[in-house]
């Protein structure tokens, strides 16, 4: 799920209908109806407080050397669409934008992270600008008009440049893009996810350069408040398999340690074709655990899955238990390796986890 931070911290019109429903700050809630378009979508969504690009992949160089990377970018709306009007000065915050970029060196089990905010007062960070859909000083997310992405993100000591085609058309997440995530008004997203894309490019650690290809996992969703007080995390899976189906998972933890019942997931099978998966379509159990040495968080990062609907039950473990980005909020967010029988027959994949509130602050869409 994503991508689904808030953190405390016109170019393209939305799909609401202009008789939606507001907060008390004026801030569009999202309902059941919107009708996503595309490429319309892939650009801002003003009305809604909080929205993020989420990217991450599985690559590997010529000689077979594996790397995973993240590169997300968030909005975070601080002037609510009532009160957008124009200003001259260049120090009237409309929005926030948010980035975080990671690289996994896998073979040397090194992870790298770095994260950045700009309001954008003059230009340095922005939204859709020719082919660029966002932009944060020097890490920058482009479409092209084939439906493709080009990124670009560099730190001192690692970067990408990689060129993204999807493989798969987009899967609208939840019902038809609507993806609840508690019960009452208001809580719930517009969601969808390319979850596979054919990946080319050069990754770059300290003064060595790679070429790289592999699959990439795109997710989109905006929102003005998700999450329920009553809740305390995530546990968010994207996994791409060797028969060429892709599973998207994610389990709402409650405080009093239960799971929500609007945890949910959908498996796209090599056809297309879309199978839902309900809280009681599927099982989760955590079989392995690592504490960070930082943040003293234990997280569950070896799990046991089982969904009887598929004739699925894997092995989900991570080739590099440090993972965890320690920026505004601490979350897990890495790479993972899949092992398993699917009607009976062995299956094996790749794929991204992430893992909230085990430090014992929530991340929440306000």
């Amino acid at each position: 799920m994503t991508k689904v931070w808030a953190f405390i911290l016109l170019i393209c019109v939305t799909g609401v209908a202009a008789a939606g429903t507001f907060d008390a700050q004026g801030w569009e809630l999202v309902e059941p109806g919107l009708q996503i378009q595309f490429p319309r979508d892939n650009g801002p969504h003003f009305n809604f407080r909080t929205e993020w690009w989420y990217f991450t992949g599985n690559l590997r160089n010529t000689d077979g050397r594996e790397f995973g990377y993240q590169l997300t970018f968030f909005r975070h709306g601080y002037r609510p669409p009532a009160t957008r009007t124009p200003v001259s000065s260049s120090f009237v915050m409309n929005d926030l934008i948010f980035g975080h970029f990671t690289v996994t060196d896998v073979g040397a089990h090194q992870f790298h992270f770095a994260g950045k905010a700009s309001r954008g007062a003059f230009g340095e960070a922005g939204f859709t600008k020719g082919s660029k859909l966002v932009w944060l000083d020097d890490w920058e997310l482009d479409q092209n008009g084939g439906g493709g992405f080009h990124l670009r993100a560099a730190e001192s000591d690692y970067a990408i440049e990689l060129d993204l085609e999807p493989a798969k058309p987009p899967l609208l997440q939840g019902d038809s893009g609507f993806s609840r995530k508690a019960a009452g008004e208001g809580h719930a997203s517009e969601y969808y996810s390319i979850t596979r894309l054919t990946t080319h490019g050069t990754l770059r650690l300290g003064t060595a350069n790679f070429s790289v290809s592999g699959n990439s996992w795109f997710d989109r969703e905006w929102a003005t408040n998700q999450l329920a007080a009553d809740q305390a995390g995530w546990d968010w899976f994207a996994i791409q398999f060797s028969d060429g189906s892709d599973l998207m998972l994610y389990q709402m933890r409650l405080k009093s340690g239960g799971v929500d019942r609007f945890s949910s997931g959908k498996l796209i099978r090599p056809d297309n074709s879309v199978v839902d998966l309900g809280v009681n379509d599927f099982e989760l159990l955590p079989q392995e655990f690592w504490v960070s040495p930082k943040s003293r968080a234990r997280y569950p990062e070896g799990w046991r899955l089982r969904i009887p609907k598929l004739n699925l039950e894997a092995e989900i473990r991570t080739p590099v238990e440090n993972q965890e980005l320690n920026l505004e909020v601490r979350y897990w967010e890495g790479c993972i390796r899949i092992e398993g029988i699917k009607n009976s027959k062995p299956i094996d994949g790749v794929g991204y986890m992430e893992l909230t509130g085990y430090e014992g602050s929530v991340p929440a869409i306000q």
